[in-house]
């Protein structure tokens, strides 16, 4: 199968361009119950597998040694804006460590924060690595390696303790075997792993019902998913979907974002996971998606579409901060039963 039109880029009146992609909703059981284009893509999560990486963060007693906080933990599975919020409190963890930020290996990159960016060049300082949107994820991984006894200076390579907790942890979750996930290099510098999206999606599903796991499993997806949703500004920050949508779905739903247009929901409530790539990698088309995927299954009232309405459908703007375009969502799920019949 391939990909299928989700949606439409429109100027003037006109469909500009277009955003191609595939959709899997899965439940925890691991029924796919509806799609859109390929469900057995494999897809790099990229970002969106970070609240599954934080996992052995709780379950090696990392968290609890060095005193993580709800805040901490949903740092931990954070793309942040680099705002102060993000960067004092990835400090703070370091500190907690006795060590500093050159010990993470994430790289750097500005501030998404546009404030934050100028300020550091006003003042002329670097950029350092707690500025990078991953910085969390990586405190996190020097936290359980702390904790764990283990070499600091390469937590990042596959081959290290703290990444085969967390491929075990994938395959587990994922119900892949380890030797069948691909494994790439993130931007940050650590794997990424490559998984088919109907997978991804039962991930999610399985975060949001977890009640087939060991005990032990079981309360460290929920301290870390409740931490997303209690502390949704850390994952991303402001006007961030992933914080604005789960503070609008106040305590139900957790999402998570990843580069080249991946996003994944798990909505505790039904027990549902929703995995969404689009193809074209463009991160643009998959908020409107994902919006569109939770009306069409009716998993938003309509307050809270009303909240979300400027990411199902954004404008495009000029130069001129004019309203010139929109981006629309233009697709339909399709029910898995008829498509396999």
């Amino acid at each position: 199968m391939k990909a299928e039109r989700l949606v439409d880029v429109v100027r003037g009146g006109n469909v500009e361009s277009e955003h191609w992609g595939h959709i899997a909703v899965v439940d925890s059981k691991g029924n796919l119950l509806y799609s859109k284009g390929n469900p057995d893509r494999v897809t790099y999560a990229r970002s969106s597998m970070k609240p599954l990486q934080a996992i052995p963060i709780v379950e090696t007693g990392a968290a609890d040694h060095f005193e993580f906080d709800p805040a901490d933990l949903s740092l931990s599975c954070a793309s942040h804006n680099g705002e102060d919020q993000h960067t004092n409190r990835v400090k703070n963890i370091l500190s907690r460590l006795d060590l500093t930020t050159d010990s993470l290996k994430c790289g750097t990159h500005p501030p998404r924060w546009k404030e934050t960016y100028e300020a550091l060049i006003k003042a002329d300082k670097e950029i350092t690595p707690e500025y990078n949107n991953c910085s969390g994820k990586h405190s996190g991984m020097l936290t359980t390696a702390k904790h764990m006894n283990e070499s600091l200076e390469d937590y990042y390579k596959l081959d290290h303790p703290v990444q085969k907790r967390i491929l075990e942890v994938i395959s587990d979750i994922s119900e892949i075997p380890a030797d069948d996930i691909e494994i790439g290099i993130d931007g940050c510098g650590v794997p990424v792993h490559g998984i088919p999206l109907k997978n991804l999606a039962l991930s999610f599903a399985k975060m949001a019902d977890p009640v087939s796991f060991p005990t032990k499993r079981k309360n460290a997806i929920e301290k870390i998913t409740s931490a997303m949703m209690a502390a949704p500004e850390m994952v991303g920050g402001t006007d961030r979907f992933c914080s604005d949508f789960m503070r609008i779905e106040d305590g139900r739903m957790f999402g998570k974002a990843g580069a080249e247009g991946v996003y994944c929901i798990g909505d505790l409530e039904t027990g549902l996971g929703i995995a969404i790539k689009i193809e074209d990698g463009n991160g643009r088309g998959v908020y409107p998606a994902a919006v569109e995927v939770l009306k069409q299954l009716d998993l938003l009232n309509e307050e809270q579409c009303e909240q979300l309405h400027s990411y199902l459908y954004p404008d495009l703007k000029n130069a001129r901060d004019e309203v010139i375009g929109q981006l629309r969502p233009n697709f339909k799920l399709e029910n898995a039963y008829s498509i396999l019949s």
